[in-house]
């Protein structure tokens, strides 16, 4: 169980503090707040096994420079606001592969399942249960600008940054687990 200021330097990192920022506003050292990140153990698990609809989707972000990009390939229930799947990787059937597998590994099912044209998704999760195009993924992309808001490493256009890739999952991890279970 996390300490006071360690749950301060959760909720801080959470809702888009740097990690100097933190670091100044509560006196403790950067390499504590580092520290504090690095155990966390936040996990994404889904609320339901059934879901009636699914919204597959993308987003880039990137790790000490913009050369080094980063895909997050994720499922999303839009009824529940809820992040059900996450997989990191390139933009390549691999890691839409790796979400399967993680869908899968949680044995979630759905009823139908939503995707824009990207020829992985289709090849993937594509069949008589899923609707493609970009009039469906609605949900799924406002969820992408808010989570831009939620997440400053997402921004293209910030200081903040993970130098590392641990750091930057880990963030995600947080960030995702508060999402889901209403924190933020």
């Amino acid at each position: 169980m996390p300490s006071g200021i360690d749950r301060t330097i959760l909720k801080m990192l959470v809702r888009n503090c740097g990690i100097r920022d933190i670091s100044e506003i509560t006196g403790c050292s950067r390499y504590k707040v580092q520290k504090v990140l690095k155990i966390s153990q936040h996990h994404v698990l889904p609320k339901k096994n059934h879901y009636d609809s699914l919204e597959v989707d993308e987003l880039w972000t990137f790790v000490g420079s913009k050369k080094n990009k980063v895909w997050l390939i994720y499922a999303y229930d839009r009824s529940d606001g809820e992040i059900v799947a996450y997989a990191w990787g390139k933009r390549d059937i691999a890691t839409v592969r790796e979400l399967e597998a993680r869908l899968n590994a949680l044995k979630v099912t759905y009823g139908n399942i939503v995707m824009d044209k990207w020829q992985s998704f289709v090849e993937i999760f594509g069949s008589e249960k899923s609707n493609i195009g970009k009039k469906y993924t609605v949900g799924i992309e406002g969820k992408n600008c808010r989570l831009r808001h939620r997440i400053r490493r997402i921004v293209r256009r910030t200081c903040c940054f993970s130098k590392e890739l641990l750091y930057h999952f880990k963030i995600f991890d947080l960030a995702f687990h508060y999402i889901n279970y209403g924190f933020v």
